[in-house]
């Protein structure tokens, strides 16, 4: 662990981009096949499609939380400690950078469920948010407090910022124990790998502490463990321990999302390990910086498109799938121009708050 050796964050950056790209489609496509009415409609026309989009495609998130786990190893603590900085600058950073966006697009999906509620009748669409239901979303505690989703991509938002701010908490006690230079590097290495067990072997397998990070927190590790053990003196033999480890929980309890997670954090770790450069495309690149925001607002102007055609057009299956690609390809665009409006704007106060000099407290 200590004898790391750098390597340089654009090496993955494309490869990166292609998970982020491959993932918000499938998700796209899942919520449009699960969700209905479009593929309702569409089923007929190819049901083995449909029904693999409606019970698999959504384990792309799983892809997320590892290269979420990943690119925070790289931000936070590349060198396996998390030194000096201070926690709340990062977890402030974070914050900006997740939440604003997903509040406009709560605000969106409210508009957008309104006029789909004045289009269509359908399970799909939210109902009329009550003033505690907003404050829950506006917290991100809606999941914990049981309150149903106004948008699908919001729950994602209050987990990923649960597990950067539990990731931290992880690197603060290391540091807090050990110290730093190699012996943080040992202890976050150690409490990393016991609490991605504890949530592998125990949290992860309770359905009902899914509104929480320590569900997720075995992918999210997965990923910070494959950046930071794939550059060490025997990547090999800790990459061969996280296998074990991940086969002993499927022996345990199989479960398709936590392969997919395995297998995504190997991928990255030989990708770290070897530097592969993936090929890199200006259309990928560009996909995967909008990535986020086609996440956060497919759903409501999937929503639209449903309600306009089962309101207007002729409920032909060719036509359903035809309203689906369109759907699809709206998500995409609305993504393009949330990101240029919302997301980038939000972007840039991370980026002045990171410019700002540091407040000096007074001598006493």
């Amino acid at each position: 662990m200590n004898a790391m050796t750098s390597t340089s964050p654009q090496a993955q950056l494309p490869l990166i981009d292609a998970m982020r790209v491959v993932g918000t489609q499938l998700i796209v496509l899942h919520h449009l096949a699960f969700y209905g009415p479009l593929s309702d409609y569409a089923h007929s026309l190819a049901p083995g499609l449909f029904s693999w989009l409606s019970e698999h495609a959504r384990l792309a998130v799983q892809m997320f939380f590892v290269v979420s786990g990943f690119l925070a190893a790289q931000s936070v603590a590349p060198g396996g400690s998390l030194g000096q900085r201070p926690l709340g600058p990062l977890l402030w950073d974070r914050y900006l950078r997740l939440v604003p966006p997903c509040m406009a697009a709560i605000v969106l999906a409210i508009g957008c469920s309104a006029l789909a509620r004045a289009l269509m009748s359908h399970h799909s669409i939210p109902d009329s948010p009550t003033w505690p239901q907003i404050a829950a979303h506006l917290l991100l505690v809606q999941d914990i407090l049981d309150y149903d989703g106004l948008s699908a991509g919001v729950w994602f938002v209050s987990i990923a910022l649960q597990l950067f701010a539990l990731f931290l908490g992880v690197l603060w006690v290391a540091r807090g124990v050990a110290g730093d230079g190699a012996a943080a590097e040992r202890a976050t290495l150690a409490l990393t790998a016991a609490l991605a067990l504890a949530s592998l072997y125990y949290f992860n397998r309770v359905a009902d502490l899914d509104a929480w990070a320590p569900y997720f927190f075995g992918a999210y590790a997965l990923g910070a463990l494959a950046y930071w053990t794939a550059t060490s003196t025997r990547p090999w033999w800790w990459l061969f321990l996280l296998g074990a480890a991940v086969a002993g929980a499927l022996v345990l309890d199989f479960r398709w999302r936590i392969a997919v997670a395995f297998l995504v954090a190997l991928t990255l770790a030989v990708a770290r390990r070897y530097r592969v450069r993936w090929p890199e495309s200006q259309a990928i690149s560009d996909l995967g910086a909008i990535s986020y925001s086609v996440f956060l607002i497919h759903f409501p102007v999937c929503l639209v498109i449903s309600g306009a055609f089962t309101r207007f057009a002729p409920h032909h299956p060719w036509l359903g799938l035809l309203a689906m690609i369109a759907a699809w390809l709206a998500s995409v665009a609305a993504g393009a121009g949330f990101y240029q409006l919302v997301e980038r704007r939000s972007q840039r106060l991370s980026a002045i708050r990171c410019a700002l000099p540091p407040l000096k407290r007074r001598p006493r």
